[in-house]
């Protein structure tokens, strides 16, 4: 009887051809409905997202439209999604280098959105206060602010200076501050500068032409602002305070990359954008630097939401960088997340484990009761 038995082979459950084939089909059963079990979680502030987005493709249309009344021509190859806001690579007004990949970023309606993202991470609410200072070498971002900022009930006090980098505001007869005054007058912003620089270079000009600085000087003056124009870099800190005055701010804003706004008291390459705060400043704090008008006020224990290394803050919201074409508004993960449903998969994971555990345990008693029964000298 024991000849007959061992005349067939011995396979454990765990070889068998059909055992292999149920718990396949078994994992891939448990795969779909894991996968299916996402769900999309929406913002919490997708509707005020997906407003403020909005009111920034119609302030870029309307920009746009100045621009080309005033003969400006668009440069396809420069501004391939043709906002017309792109600004030239020289002009009488550029104070450095640009990115333009970061500017073309900047012009995406939806930086808007990611603007609300970041006054919200911030713990911003409707009726507060903010410190806002400009530049004009990322108009994008600083429509974007503005607009968010007005999406949110949220009242920023705004300077600015005007110089801008390649390929920002920097055409003499469209600076920031004639794009403001645009964006203030048809609604889209609620408020304006209250003072404003000549930025550049220890934000006085330096580098400029004497041209140049007589343009910005010419532009602030039109647009009946007070000039900032100190003896030095701390004399234009100062008075940034000083214009600031007492207000009881919530945060403080620094879009692009003025010196008197964040000073040369740290390592700006080390300073990540974003929402910031005063732990993150100090760990890269150097001697003999002069503290920017931002790092006073983060010594207050405000936050500070530093939009600057474009690239990296869009990896940081989920957007994409230097977008051709311009994504849809209220699509993508700033707006809304898909998640799996943890119960659901980690059921999904005890079954296929459970399978997988199962098969090995019944193999093992297989072989062992085998290794039992079996006699050596019956095959000699």
């Amino acid at each position: 009887m024991s000849e007959q038995l061992y005349t067939k082979p011995f396979i454990p459950v765990i070889q068998k051809t059909s055992s292999l084939v149920i718990m396949a089909l078994v994992s891939v059963i448990v795969f779909a409905i894991a996968f299916f079990s996402r769900v999309e979680i929406i913002s919490e502030t997708y509707e005020t997202k997906v407003k403020a987005a909005e009111q920034m493709a119609g302030a870029m249309q309307l920009l746009k439209e100045v621009r080309l009344e005033k003969g400006v021509f668009v440069d396809i190859e420069n501004d391939p999604n043709e906002t017309g806001l792109v600004g030239s690579q020289f002009s009488l007004t550029t104070t450095d280098e640009g990115d333009l990949d970061a500017k073309l970023t900047t012009l995406d309606p939806n930086f808007a959105a990611a603007m609300v993202e970041l006054l919200n991470q911030a713990g911003l609410q409707s009726g507060d206060t903010i410190a806002v200072m400009l530049t004009g070498s990322m108009p994008g971002a600083n429509m974007a602010m503005l607009i968010a900022c007005n999406a949110m009930n949220i009242h920023p006090v705004i300077i600015t200076s005007i110089g801008a980098s390649q390929w920002g505001a920097n055409d003499p007869e469209m600076t920031w501050l004639d794009m403001e005054k645009l964006l203030f007058e048809n609604g889209f912003i609620s408020t304006r500068s209250i003072a404003a620089s000549i930025g550049g270079r220890n934000d006085q000009g330096r580098l400029l032409s004497p041209k140049g600085r007589e343009l910005i000087r010419n532009n602030i003056a039109k647009h009946e602002l007070p000039i900032i124009i100190g003896k030095g870099l701390k004399n234009n800190i100062q008075q940034r305070i000083d214009h600031f005055s007492n207000v009881k701010y919530k945060a403080v804003v620094n879009v692009g990359g003025g010196v008197a706004s964040l000073g040369t008291s740290f390592n700006l390459k080390l300073l990540p954008p974003g929402v910031v705060y005063r732990n993150d400043i100090e760990p890269i704090s150097r001697k003999g630097g002069i503290e920017g008008t931002v790092v006073k006020y983060i010594k207050k224990n405000m936050p500070l939401i530093h939009v600057l290394n474009i690239q990296k803050l869009t990896e940081l919201l989920g957007m994409a960088f230097a977008p051709i074409p311009i994504p849809e508004i209220g699509k993508g993960s700033l707006y809304a997340i898909e998640k799996y449903d943890l119960t659901i998969t980690m059921l999904c994971l005890v079954v296929v484990a459970g399978i997988v555990f199962g098969v090995g345990w019944k193999s093992h008693q297989q072989i062992k009761q085998r290794m039992m029964e079996h006699e050596p000298d019956s095959v000699l």
